[in-house]
């Protein structure tokens, strides 16, 4: 009887990702579109389904319907429950299963086109993520949040030239001195667990991490942020994009310039769909 249900309710799986999985299907909510290219991904990892290009295009798929279904009110632990769902469903599906070659077919369809698309933009409450495969031969920006701090344009992500560009913030400053150092300021998990979404801001400094810049120098002018003054760029470790990938996409983090006066200026900014616009950009140039 157990094998009848499990088959059944494969079976209902399967034949809900046929209909949810195209990205923005009108009829899937957030979790489910999350439930679905959750369960497609894990069954690729088992029945080898798609070629590189299109997995990478299912898991962007993937942390965007999860950050939307963070934003729409679900917790993280119903999040967490909804992968391990999929996950577990995926595991009772065989590679043969006729239905799972529909899916795949669908998915090929749905997801084909992600891999002829040079630009996204990840939209935010406030500040939207875009990201760029395009033109990888010379220098540009990959994924960028721009915002300003005054009178000062700034943008973060990632920037430079070829397959590994570099976390990094390049501001052009307005009448100030020219600050000593920059760290990038967000929760850290280890002293906070719950995500910090209260009033969009900070968590107390108790259950903050940072991650100071190795060094400033010139920003090559394509990375300019209004294209007319010189900018600096200040760059920040790898640990830093995993320790941001890891956050709830309603929190804020911040990158703080400190001078020599004692004195902070601070860029507010908002996690998002980092994680999606990074997947994106796995994708490879365009």
């Amino acid at each position: 009887m157990r094998i009848g249900q499990n088959a059944v309710r494969t079976q209902a799986a399967l034949a809900a990702a046929i209909a949810l999985l195209a990205p923005g299907a009108a009829a899937a909510g957030p979790a489910d579109a999350y439930y679905e290219r959750t369960f497609v991904i894990a069954a690729d990892a088992r029945c080898d389904l798609f070629p590189a290009p299109t997995a990478a295009a299912l898991t962007a798929a993937a942390a965007q319907a999860r950050g939307a279904a963070l934003r729409a009110g679900a917790s993280p632990a119903e999040v967490a429950a909804v992968a391990t769902r999929a996950r577990s469903r995926a595991r009772a599906v065989a590679c043969a299963d006729p239905e799972l070659a529909t899916v795949r077919r669908r998915v090929d369809d749905a997801f084909a086109g992600w891999s002829r698309t040079p630009r996204m933009t990840f939209p935010g409450s406030r500040l939207d993520w875009t990201a760029d495969r395009y033109g990888w031969d010379r220098t540009g920006w990959r994924l960028k949040q721009a915002t300003t701090v005054g009178a000062s344009p700034v943008a973060f992500g990632f920037a430079g030239k070829g397959d590994a560009p570099e976390l990094a913030a390049v501001i052009s400053w307005h009448g100030r001195p020219r600050p000593y150092g920059a760290r990038l300021v967000l929760r850290d998990p280890n002293r906070l667990s719950r995500p910090w979404v209260a009033g969009g801001g900070l968590p107390p400094s108790t259950a903050r991490a940072s991650f100071w810049a190795a060094g400033v120098e010139a920003a090559d002018p394509a990375l300019s942020v209004d294209g007319q003054r010189a900018a600096d760029i200040w760059r920040f470790p790898a640990t830093a994009a995993e320790a941001l990938e890891r956050l709830d996409p309603r929190e804020a983090f911040a990158i703080e310039f400190h001078f020599r006066d004692g004195s902070v200026a601070t860029v507010r900014l908002e996690t998002g769909d980092f994680a999606a616009g990074r997947a994106f950009l796995r994708m490879g140039r365009f």
